[in-house]
């Protein structure tokens, strides 16, 4: 693309992603022709990463209130009160596209874009997670993408010093050409220094700092906004290229600015970079904005306007001081090494001006592109309910099933992936990767922050409006077993074309069983994310609302973890088990179906069932917790079992108990049954005795009897033996 002059074609109107309609309203908001600069800002904003014109409406049906929500969706993270002045702030964000393209820095930056939108809040970051989605093991492509997803991820968080705490990785052919790199940060801020975005004071500076802009990422966020065709390879040079050295710089800088009283305003450069940041924060606060481009910073020597604006270049901010505080803020910014350069000022024109070789080269009233951008109410079709499926048949030799169920793809143990993460770094991390939830303290106090991410694609795909309960429900119940009250969580909602009709229904679904769920369990959506045209070549992907959430430990020396803690304990199961094997990942792994209905999720039981699991951990009647999901009750056990070395041995139950994936259900042991059984009849909860901890094997009566020796073995062969080719 040429800039010296630039005529605006039908053909060029269409490569910016406009509908022929939303041409007409850029024309009517302007009153004449846009020049280049003009439509490029026009194309970002409006697009889908940046606008969610196809989403918004649906997304106000999430619950977002609560006593301690300070700020929910809407800023840069969501922000809650954690007690005793201070604050958790987190979100989670997508970067699916650029990591298909260029996985290394697709998922590098990833990382990089969910830091600085926590930290432009004022918090230190504390932990980073991720959900992982990737196609077929043997499809050809697939080792490349998650060595480099994996080695992304571990290579900006390592460096930047932010320990990544857990996750979850998941498999499915459907993900084959459009893998998902879901990013969650979480940080701590004290309550009386959170930082909005808002712009205000006529005549305050805008400052630049951070790093150079240079060409990479320009229409990144227009990439993130199509799908995918058979040349996604040619978008390579709309991925953004990350410094994490340079982001631990920002951080300090940012902090040792917030620290003062300099600042008046502060955003990220995002998706969209200059652009975004410059109009939301103008918008924001109900004023213009003026920018001369000369004065940006560049890395490349003849950059123009489009360019520069459109540009998403990594580890850059855009901050309002308070007049006179230049000085002081430079010299911050200098000290770590970064650029810093004032190249605007407030106006009170509610415009976006820009001036470039003393020319003005754009002129566009903020509303048309910022609160007035294209929504869409667009057509859905409710996903058809499933029938019940009938007698599934259970296994020739169950031994070999589990075992092969406990190696597949799904269910193996995530270690190759974990260790080339640094878990440690801060010194703050109680629980490493591999448990329920990751538990990090909140340091010089006895509180902690317990974290999960989680989502089930395959019960969102077979019912929506269940899979959505069960994805924020999972999340729930994983911060409850390690003791922790659950609080909120951000979402990143990944789906395929919203323009048909199936797939807007998929989204809907989700939506309305999330905020059931979220309204049920007092767990608002505190900020979050939209991922939308995950497919390639017409074939969309599972649909998959990634949930985030963030409980509170009080006091992290009351906690449950989920390894057996000694032998001859109580194995307690308890909920209701109905040997539910629709979508199961025994049905899919052991008979190779993938049918039937998801497991229906009662929030009244989970409820029930999971604040009864709180009070177990904090009167110290339990040893271990482990909430039962994907594979069912003998999954669970096996996860307790082979984290400690110690086996156990259960009652006969065929088939539909032990791989069963009924909801609301938690393994506990303990060495007092009857405070555990009686406690449980006073909370209306079902609870029953189902076996002992013990030697060293898997042993379920007259069903099978398994060496742990041989389960491990399976289950730690999976990603070396992929990986390893």
């Amino acid at each position: 693309m040429t800039f010296k002059s630039f005529e605006i074609t039908p053909q060029v109107i269409d490569e910016h992603g406009f509908t022929p309609e939303e041409y007409e309203r850029v024309l009517k908001a302007l009153g004449r022709t846009p020049n280049i600069t003009e439509l490029g800002i026009f194309s970002v904003m409006w697009s889908e990463h940046c606008s969610y014109k196809s989403s918004r409406i649906h997304l106000k049906k999430l619950p977002t209130n609560a006593p301690w929500v300070i700020c929910g969706p809407g800023e840069n993270a969501g922000v809650i009160d954690i007690g005793d002045g201070w604050a958790a702030i987190f979100k989670m964000e997508s970067h699916n596209h650029p990591s298909y393209i260029e996985p290394y820095q697709g998922a590098a930056t990833g990382v990089g874009g969910i830091l600085r939108d926590v930290f432009t809040m004022g918090a230190r970051p504390i932990a980073n997670m991720n959900a992982l989605r990737f196609g077929d093991v043997d499809h050809p492509k697939m080792r490349h993408l998650i060595a480099g997803v994996v080695s992304g991820i571990g290579g900006y968080g390592n460096c930047v010093g932010v320990p990544t705490v857990g996750g979850e990785v998941n498999f499915h052919s459907s993900y084959n050409g459009n893998i998902l790199v879901n990013a969650m940060t979480v940080g701590l801020a004290r309550t009386d220094k959170i930082f909005y975005s808002a712009a205000a004071g006529i005549g305050n500076p805008v400052v630049y700092v951070g790093s150079k802009t240079g060409r990479d990422g320009i229409h990144g966020a227009t990439m993130a906004s199509a799908a995918f065709t058979e040349d996604s390879d040619a978008k390579r040079p709309t991925v953004q290229v990350g410094d994490p050295f340079t982001e631990k710089l920002l951080i300090e800088a940012c902090l040792e600015l917030m620290a003062s009283d300099a600042i008046v305003a502060i955003q990220d450069m995002g998706a969209a970079g200059l652009t975004s940041s410059s109009v939301e924060m103008a918008s924001k606060g109900g004023v213009g904005i003026e920018l001369d481009l000369d004065q940006v910073p560049c890395r490349e020597s003849g950059m123009v306007p489009y360019e520069m604006m459109l540009s998403e270049s990594q580890e850059r901010m855009l901050m309002i001081l308070k007049p006179g505080r230049e000085d002081f803020a430079r010299t911050i910014f200098h000290k770590w090494g970064l650029d810093f350069a004032i190249i605007g000022h407030i106006t009170d024109t509610e415009c976006l001006v820009l001036k470039f070789g003393g020319k003005t080269v754009c002129d566009i009233p903020l509303a048309p592109i910022g609160d007035d951008a294209p929504l869409y109410n667009r057509p859905y079709v409710a996903t058809p309910k499933r029938e019940p499926l009938e007698i599934i048949e259970e296994p020739n030799d169950y031994g070999q099933a589990l075992v092969k169920l406990m190696g597949s793809p799904d269910m193996a143990s995530r270690r190759w992936i974990w260790e080339q993460y640094d878990h440690m770094v801060m010194a703050d991390t109680i629980a490493r990767p591999g448990g329920d939830a990751a538990i990090v303290r909140v340091h010089g106090t006895q509180k902690a922050l317990a974290m999960s991410t989680d989502c089930t694609p395959r019960y969102c795909f077979a019912d929506p409006y269940e899979g959505g309960k069960q994805a924020v429900a999972e999340v729930w119940r994983n911060i409850t077993a390690v003791g922790a009250l659950p609080l909120a969580i951000t979402d990143c909602m990944n789906f395929g074309n919203p323009q048909r009709p199936d797939i807007m229904g998929q989204f809907v679904g989700c939506i309305e069983g999330m905020a059931a769920a979220c309204t049920a369990l007092d767990f608002p959506v505190v900020s979050g994310n939209v991922s939308l045209y995950n497919e390639t070549n017409g074939t969309g992907i599972l649909p998959t609302p990634a949930i985030g959430g963030v409980g509170l430990l009080e006091n992290y020396s009351i906690m449950a973890t989920l390894p057996f803690k000694a032998a001859a304990e109580s194995i307690i199961l308890i909920g209701e088990t109905n040997g539910h094997l629709g979508q199961s990942l025994y049905l899919r792994e052991i008979l190779g179906r993938e049918d039937g209905p998801p497991p229906p999720v009662d929030l009244v039981a989970e409820r029930r069932n999971g604040d009864c699991v709180r009070e177990l951990i904090k009167n110290k009647y339990v040893s271990a917790v482990h909430d039962v999901s994907d594979g069912g009750l003998i999954a669970a056990l096996c996860d307790m079992a082979m984290a400690s070395g110690i086996g156990c041995s259960i009652d006969q139950f065929l088939h539909t108990v032990l791989f069963g994936e009924d909801q609301a259900r938690y393994i506990v042991t303990t060495s007092k049954p009857e405070a555990v059984l009686n406690s449980a009849e006073v909370a209306g909860v079902v609870a029953a005795v189902i076996g002992t901890t013990g030697g060293n094997t898997i042993k379920v009566e007259k069903v099978l009897n398994v060496s742990l020796v041989d389960i491990k073995a399976s289950h730690n062969a999976f990603f070396p033996k992929l990986m390893n080719g």
